[in-house]
């Protein structure tokens, strides 16, 4: 709730400024996060139990994951129709500022080696992703029943006019580019 509030008093003032907008509707903000998990290739080694996944995404975004599957058969993968491919999480409003307070001043200070995020990872709608390869470097998840650390992939989705807003406001709310 921090965030939100820091977002609404002193970074929204600041990014105006900053770009110059006129209008205060122009300024660049978080419209939601999505988190996605990649479970196939986990359901072909470990014989179908992905519950524990399930768990653990829940555990990191407080919320139930919707669990995606399959729309074709693909033989040569050995991928069946309506097979689970992946769980998927959508935060929005408090959940999706808790996240990214919870995933700046916690989550990437515990990733090895962190030398920052990629400036190159806007698409052409000015959204932010970027992937983690370990699960479990998230506070919440057990590590005494986690089987194997999984990816994580997470879009940050900003509502902005331009590709410099995007990365200002991410910039503002202290995410740690590479320099």
């Amino acid at each position: 709730m921090y965030l939100k509030e820091k977002y609404i008093w002193e970074i929204s003032s600041v990014l105006k400024e900053k770009l110059e907008l006129k209008n205060v509707m122009e300024i660049p903000k978080i419209e939601k996060i999505v988190l996605n998990m990649g479970i196939w290739s986990y359901i072909r080694a470990w014989n179908k139990d992905f519950s524990s996944l399930e768990k653990d995404l829940s555990l990191i975004a407080g919320q139930k994951p919707v669990i995606k599957y399959a729309k074709k058969s693909i033989s040569n993968f050995k991928l069946r129709e309506w097979m689970p491919v992946w769980l998927t999480v959508v935060l929005r409003g408090d959940k999706a500022y808790a996240f990214i307070e919870k995933m700046v001043n916690i989550v990437l200070p515990r990733v090895r080696d962190f030398r920052g995020l990629s400036k190159r990872s806007f698409d052409k709608e000015w959204n932010y992703n970027f992937g983690i390869k370990e699960h479990t470097i998230f506070p919440e998840v057990p590590h005494t029943d986690v089987v194997k650390p999984y990816g994580l992939q997470i879009t940050v989705k900003t509502k902005s006019p331009s590709k410099e807003a995007s990365k200002a406001l991410l910039e503002e709310m202290g995410f740690p580019f590479a320099k």
